[in-house]
């Protein structure tokens, strides 16, 4: 005889060889409590990583504090803040900001960046464009 071993096959040999499944008066009882222990078991897991994240977290607020880092939410709440502020008694779309000196001062730009790049020139090399 040769026999196929499965998930299901073991309870099925007994029968098979000729001996009676024993039924069990208690079992639902027992399923009960094995599904009791289980959820147990999974609310003090809970417990102990949601204890072990607070923790971390207690951790990483110092960091931040120490090191002046904020959360991604605060940035996003500030961010969302300010344009709120910027938007606020405006009934259109708010204003894109023109950086300085853009516009109808083109040669006074041009002269302050010639100034900017002479500043930082060796001093006979200043001299020269001072000329």
């Amino acid at each position: 005889i040769s026999l196929v071993f499965s998930l299901g096959a073991t309870k099925d040999m007994g029968k098979m060889l000729g001996g009676d499944e024993e039924k069990d008066p208690d079992a639902a009882k027992k399923e009960e409590e094995r599904q009791e222990a289980l959820r147990q078991e999974e609310e003090e897991r809970k417990a102990k990583y949601a204890k072990m994240e607070a923790e971390r977290e207690v951790m990483r607020q110092g960091i931040r504090d120490k090191y002046g880092i904020k959360k991604k939410e605060e940035k996003e709440a500030e961010a969302q803040a300010a344009l709120e502020a910027n938007a606020e008694g405006s009934l259109t779309r708010p204003k894109k900001a023109i950086p300085p000196g853009c516009g109808d001062e083109e040669e006074e730009e041009e002269e302050s960046i010639l100034d900017t790049v002479i500043k930082y020139l060796p001093g006979p090399l200043q001299d020269m464009f001072k000329k």
